[in-house]
């Protein structure tokens, strides 16, 4: 096997973002289970707690702004977004986006799966 194939190689699930009307009794909960905020605040559309290395992304929603089946998103972590979204283009599977820079400090792009499963690639850069 050659090296170029290992290029954007999955390395693991990171996080996953929830969809939530109260954002508040959200942070309440997973507070209680040992999470702490690690960006955005109970005043924030998105936040994020940790624990350990682990991550929970809470999304605030309006019940009307999503479809009904959009429960919140996987974010698996891999060594090199960019070779993982030419993989998926070449493809011809359908990105959200084209890679970016995320003000929470990571470079990702989003793609639903066949069955509308939302995901995200993503890897830690420094801010």
């Amino acid at each position: 096997m050659m090296a170029q194939e290992n290029v954007g190689a999955t390395e693991r699930i990171d996080a996953i973002t929830l969809a939530t009307a109260d954002v508040v009794g959200s942070i309440k909960f997973y507070e209680a289970l040992g999470f702490a905020i690690s960006y955005g605040d109970a005043s924030s559309s998105f936040v994020t707690l940790e624990s350990g290395t682990c991550f929970v992304n809470l999304w605030e929603v309006k019940p009307d702004d999503l479809p009904a089946t959009w429960w919140g998103r996987v974010i698996f972590h891999v060594d090199d977004v960019d070779s993982v979204y030419r993989r998926a283009v070449d493809a011809n599977l359908s990105p959200q986006g084209a890679p970016a820079d995320a003000p929470w400090g990571e470079r990702f792009f989003a793609i639903s799966d066949p069955s509308g499963h939302d995901l995200s690639f993503a890897k830690r850069i420094k801010n």
